[in-house]
């Protein structure tokens, strides 16, 4: 391609990650083709917990992660549960994200994650803005919850890394808590605020707003399958099973989240990817249970004010991508959230199951595929795919609209 032409890019899959790399291209003059089997943020991004939390530069996997396999495996409730059926499958990621834990590992991911961060509550607060959709942006920090010490003292390596990087942690007693969040059950006594953290109060209407201002500067959405990625001479063709076919891109950036995986292996990318299966409960009509996001922090649970009702979220399910939701997952969510927020008993409710595309050691894989001129990969967000995401869409902008820096912009990429 001539260094003053203009790049073509397909961007595969179109959740909040995909949309904004897509954006952030088309907005530094690129011709992007935007493409996903469904509307843009119909998937993962559709029912996450619209957390931004800049502060979670702890990797999933800690010291002592061990000790919970027995757990994961017998307990229906445990808020990570791997179904017995998948264990032959998913061994080789389990045993990569039991050596993540190791304290070395752990210290090189916190620092990678904190340097993806950075910035990131600035930047959605500005984009929610550039989008017109700034009700969308909640600025009101995260409570988490526990029922006593001791509880808190099991996360103590998690609070330590946020503080090494900087982020303001506050303790609460119980009328600290209750002057936040006075609908909270008693059986939580100590509570732990992060002040600069926010919520997007309807994900999926952020992706929309974002995929409308895309399409207005002059990107394409495709509504097609993507099958494979296949090279011709100096660019990309991808299979789709119809016209699409027929397009040729000097760019491919693979952000199809848990899916990826399957799309990079017959191309040699070895990603250690594996979907960690969510779910949430929505209480339409519960909005106003809480003022902002509260994590209940000793069963992993996210419960999030949204536009229309009251979004419970959490539990990690290793089963695949091709098993049906449990039912008894969105259940336990269900009720928990009935114990410990008086009030929504009568509400009505429904569920909702996606995959997050998980990392062993948390860190997502972002920048130019090793040996591939011209693809790219953003994959791996895990649990932080809306935080991270406008960040990461820098990062492949910049690295892909400037020869220099695309040079050596995989230094850092790990595929695991």
């Amino acid at each position: 391609m001539p260094a003053n032409a203009t790049p073509r890019v397909a961007v595969v899959g179109a959740g909040i990650v995909g949309t904004s790399i897509a954006y952030a291209l088309g907005k530094r003059g690129a011709d992007v083709t935007l493409v996903d089997r469904d509307e843009p943020g119909r998937g993962c991004s559709f029912g996450n917990s619209g957390a931004v939390s800049p502060g979670s530069v702890a990797p999933l996997a800690l010291p002592g992660v061990l000790a919970s396999v027995p757990t994961m495996l017998f307990d229906d409730e445990s808020p990570l549960y791997l179904r017995m059926s998948y264990l032959p499958r998913a061994l080789p990621w389990l045993l990569r994200f039991v050596a993540s834990a190791r304290p070395a590992t752990v210290e090189r991911s916190a620092a990678r994650l904190a340097a993806l961060h950075a910035g990131a509550l600035d930047a959605h607060e500005a984009m929610a803005r550039e989008l017109g959709v700034p009700e969308l942006f909640l600025r009101r920090g995260h409570l988490h919850l526990y029922p006593d010490a001791q509880a808190l003292a099991k996360d103590a390596t998690g609070w330590r890394l946020r503080e090494t990087y900087g982020y303001r942690v506050e303790r609460l007693d119980r009328a600290g808590i209750e002057a936040l969040e006075p609908n909270v059950a008693a059986r939580y006594r100590v509570g732990v605020y992060l002040a600069d953290h926010a919520t997007i109060l309807n994900p999926f209407r952020y992706v929309q707003a974002m995929a409308r201002a895309f399409t207005g500067t002059g990107g394409r959405l495709l509504r097609a399958s993507v099958h494979a990625v296949v090279p011709e001479g100096s660019g990309w063709r991808l299979r789709t099973g119809g016209d699409a076919e027929q397009e040729r891109f000097d760019h491919v950036v693979v952000a199809a989240g848990a899916w990826s995986r399957t799309l990079l292996a017959p191309l040699g990318v070895d990603l250690a990817l594996e979907s960690q299966r969510g779910y949430h409960v929505q209480f339409e009509g519960g909005r106003d249970i809480v003022s902002r996001t509260v994590v209940l922090a000793d069963r992993k649970i996210f419960v999030a004010p949204m536009e229309d009702g009251l979004r419970v979220g959490g539990t990690v399910e290793i089963a695949g991508l091709d098993a049906p939701p449990d039912e008894r997952r969105a259940a336990v969510l269900g009720r928990i959230a009935r114990e410990t927020f008086p009030g929504l008993e009568p509400l009505p409710s429904r569920v909702w199951m996606g995959h997050r595309p998980c990392m062993p050691d948390s860190v997502p894989v972002i920048g130019p595929a090793p040996r591939h001129r011209g693809l790219w990969l953003a994959v791996g967000h895990g649990h932080l795919g809306l935080t991270d995401s406008l960040n990461t869409a820098a990062r492949i902008a910049d690295a892909l609209l400037d020869a220099r820096t695309a040079a050596t912009a995989g230094a850092e990429l790990a595929l695991g």
